[in-house]
């Protein structure tokens, strides 16, 4: 079982010195997925799983995991605008503990506000088709949820090393 993290520094703490991190930008009918890279510095959308029943989503969650050598979650909280939680963000903070279940990666729980309208201004800037952005909108909501949290994990690196 994992420990689930809603500050950054104990989930820091939890993570090996390198290894790439997942995103995870869980929806109602689909899951974005994103990775980072191997020193933490860039996330990259992967894909986007449509959900299914969770045991089935938790599958290919898993085999993303280890086929990419992930080293811990950064999972979107969708926090309403004032910072309370509603239903969405107590949705996400169930699949972060049945996720936690099935294996031994810390997991950060991440403020998400406006991410997925992040994501699709800049499909939007790069012209993307309205397919093309509803294929793809988790997947880049999910890299910048994850592209958030590796801004500021560097930040907090530099701060205890300065």
């Amino acid at each position: 079982m994992s420990a689930i993290f809603d500050e950054i520094a104990p989930f820091a703490a939890a993570l090996p010195p390198a290894g790439p991190l997942m995103g995870l930008d869980p929806g109602t009918k689909g899951i974005g997925i994103a990775f980072s890279d191997g020193r933490r510095a860039i996330a990259t959308p992967d894909r986007t799983l449509r959900r299914r029943k969770f045991s089935a989503d938790a599958a290919v969650l898993l085999e993303a995991v280890a086929s990419r050598g992930a080293a811990g979650i950064v999972l979107g909280l969708p926090r309403n605008m004032d910072g309370s939680e509603g239903p969405r963000a107590q949705s996400s903070r169930a699949f972060a503990r049945n996720l936690s279940g099935l294996m031994a990666l810390p997991i950060l729980m991440w403020d998400e506000r406006l991410s997925t309208v992040a994501a699709e201004r800049a499909l939007l800037e790069a012209d993307a088709s309205r397919k093309r952005r509803g294929e793809v909108i988790d997947s880049v909501a999910a890299g910048l949820i994850l592209q958030g949290a590796l801004d500021r994990l560097a930040h907090l690196k530099r701060e205890t090393a300065g």
